[in-house]
């Protein structure tokens, strides 16, 4: 600014260089990895060479598709389609013309709670999670599941485990307690609760294991405990969560 020389040019004056295709990117990628072997040979990669092409990718990383949808909303919509049929009829043989029980979101008003994106509710939070988690529960495709998940094997209660914990699918209620329990405690966060859902869904698809009623409660209990450190600068420490599992060791937490 100022000087006689810009510092912005033309497009045209500047060299172009070839673009490269992915394998003799991928074969200077194996090159530069061999010259790197060496210590005699000194070699700054670049960038783009450590970048593997998309041609050659193993396997597809969900972080690179922003609209990919949740395994929970895939599992979710039979109910959601059953309830919405129920709600019309109960609706149209219960409800007058004219007469609505519940307030409806319009274009030029809705209806919403206290939460905002800065701010969201915490409570709204917790029940969308554990209803998310409800679904997995409820439509789960198989059983698999590993020891270490196993309540029986590795109780959070000295309370004895019923017989059939394994068979009884257990209640939305009693998943949203479980996990308001634990962020009440913590003093966690929404943001926590969503972060809670995004490691529970990668632990099922990469683990390839289904969460069940025997090892539903360990498996939020980790993901909680992943979340709650990486998202809060001040994280919770395991043997604060020993205070409100009293019957639980550190070792074990």
């Amino acid at each position: 600014m100022g000087n006689t020389v810009s510092c912005c040019v033309s497009p045209e004056s500047s060299p172009k260089l070839p673009s490269r295709q992915p394998a003799e990117r991928l074969e200077e990628l194996q090159t530069s990895t061999e010259a790197s072997d060496d210590n005699t040979v000194p070699y700054l990669q670049h960038i783009s060479d450590r970048e593997v092409p998309d041609e050659l990718a193993l396997e597809s990383n969900p972080s690179d598709h922003a609209r990919a949808s949740t395994i929970f909303l895939s599992k979710s919509q039979t109910d959601v389609r059953d309830k919405r049929k129920s709600n019309h009829i109960n609706h149209i043989s219960h409800v007058s013309p004219g007469l609505l029980s519940k307030k409806y979101s319009s274009c030029s008003t809705i209806f919403i709670d206290d939460s905002t994106v800065s701010q969201p509710n915490l409570k709204s939070t917790i029940k969308c999670v554990t209803l998310a988690t409800y679904y997995h529960i409820k439509n789960r495709d198989s059983h698999r599941s590993l020891d270490i998940f196993d309540e029986k094997l590795h109780p959070l209660s000295r309370e004895p485990v019923p017989d059939d914990y394994a068979h009884v699918d257990p209640e939305h209620k009693l998943i949203y307690r479980f996990v308001r329990t634990l962020f009440s405690a913590a003093q966690l966060t929404a943001e926590c609760a969503i972060v809670t859902l995004v490691y529970l869904e990668r632990l099922l698809t990469y683990a390839e294991l289904d969460i069940c009623p025997a090892n539903w409660k360990r498996i939020i209990l980790g993901a909680i405990l992943l979340a709650s450190k990486v998202w809060d600068d001040q994280a919770v420490w395991n043997v604060d969560y020993c205070q409100i599992l009293k019957d639980i060791t550190v070792e074990d937490m």
